[in-house]
C-alpha cells in the first residue's frame, strides 16, 4: 500500500539553521493498517507526513502508494487520493465559503474524472447532505452557513468529512483532535474511528497520548530523531501498557522519553 524506502530529509541546509528532520527512513503500511504514531517534537511526525502528502520532495529516498511513484509527484495530485487533517481547526476548510462549497471543492478535487470547474447537481447536494447527516451534529441543515461560523469540533468533523468524501487510498491525521476540549475531542476521535472502520480507509494519526496510541488502530509506531525506532503490531501490541512502551522506547533509543506533554496525557 504505502512504502517508503530510505528517505531523508535536510531543511537548510549549509547554514547554521541546518536540520536534518528525517534520515534513512523506511516503512511499510499494508491495506487497512490503521497505525498510531508517537514521538516527541523534533522527532520527525509531521515531517514525515509532508514527505508522504508532497508538501516538499525528499532529499533521498522513494515513496510508493497502492504500487505507483508518488516520489516526485505534485502534492495537489496527491491530494486526490491521500486524505488529511491537521491539529488546527482552522486548517483543512475555507472560513467564508458555506458548508456546502466546501464539501463541493473536497469532490470535485478528488473524484475521479472531475474538474474543479465541473457542476455540482442537486443529486450532488443531495449525497452531502445525507453525508453531513451521518455527523449527527444538525450541520445538513446548516448548508448554506459559513464555515467560519461552526466551533472547533464541528469544522474538525466537517474536515473528516471532506477528507473522505471519496474514499482516499490513504488518510494522515496529524494530532486531529488535539486543539478540541476533551468531551469534543472524544466525539471526533469517535467519529473518525467509526468513518475509518466504515469505509475500510488505511489510516495513519499522530497522536501525544500513549495510552490512546495502543488503544486506537492495530499498529503502533515510536519515532526519535527522524526515524521509527519501534513498530508494534499484533500479539506483541496486544497487552501492551504505556510503562511497557516507555521501556520498549528506552531499549531503543537509550534514553527515557522526556517530553511532558506526552508523558503527563498518560
Amino acid at each position: 500500500m504505502l512504502n517508503v524506502k530510505n528517505i531523508s530529509k535536510t531543511f537548510n541546509p549549509g547554514t547554521v539553521n541546518e536540520k536534518t528532520a528525517i534520515k534513512n527512513l523506511s516503512l511499510k503500511i499494508e491495506d487497512g493498517d490503521f497505525v498510531t504514531i508517537i514521538g516527541s517534537n523534533g522527532a520527525g511526525k509531521s515531517t514525515l507526513f509532508n514527505a508522504v502528502a508532497g508538501s516538499f520532495y525528499v532529499d533521498e529516498g522513494s515513496i510508493e502508494l497502492g504500487g505507483q511513484d508518488i516520489t516526485y509527484l505534485e502534492e495537489y495530485k496527491r491530494s486526490r487520493v491521500i486524505g488529511r487533517m491537521f491539529q488546527d481547526p482552522l486548517k483543512g476548510t475555507a472560513p467564508s465559503m458555506s458548508i456546502e462549497e466546501n464539501l463541493a471543492l473536497a469532490y470535485l478535487r478528488t473524484a475521479e474524472g472531475m474538474s474543479p470547474f465541473s457542476y455540482i447537481s442537486k443529486k450532488d447536494k443531495e449525497f452531502f447532505r445525507e453525508k453531513l447527516a451521518l455527523l449527527d451534529m444538525g450541520l445538513e441543515d446548516r448548508m448554506t452557513q459559513p464555515v467560519g461560523l461552526l466551533s472547533g469540533g464541528q469544522r474538525q468533523a466537517l474536515t473528516l468529512l471532506m477528507a473522505t468524501l471519496i474514499t482516499p487510498r490513504l488518510l494522515l491525521l496529524d494530532e486531529h483532535t488535539a486543539a478540541l476540549d476533551p468531551g469534543t475531542a472524544e466525539k471526533v476521535l469517535e467519529l473518525t474511528k467509526r468513518v475509518v472502520s466504515e469505509n475500510h480507509i488505511t489510516c495513519m494519526m499522530i497522536t501525544h497520548n500513549m495510552k490512546q496510541a495502543l488503544e486506537l488502530g492495530n499498529r503502533t509506531f515510536l519515532m526519535s530523531d527522524g526515524n521509527i525506532v519501534l513498530d508494534v503490531k499484533g500479539q506483541e501490541r496486544d497487552g501492551l501498557t504505556v510503562d511497557d512502551l516507555l521501556a520498549k522506547f528506552k531499549a531503543g533509543t537509550g534514553k527515557d522519553l522526556d517530553n511532558d506533554r506526552i508523558l503527563l496525557s498518560t
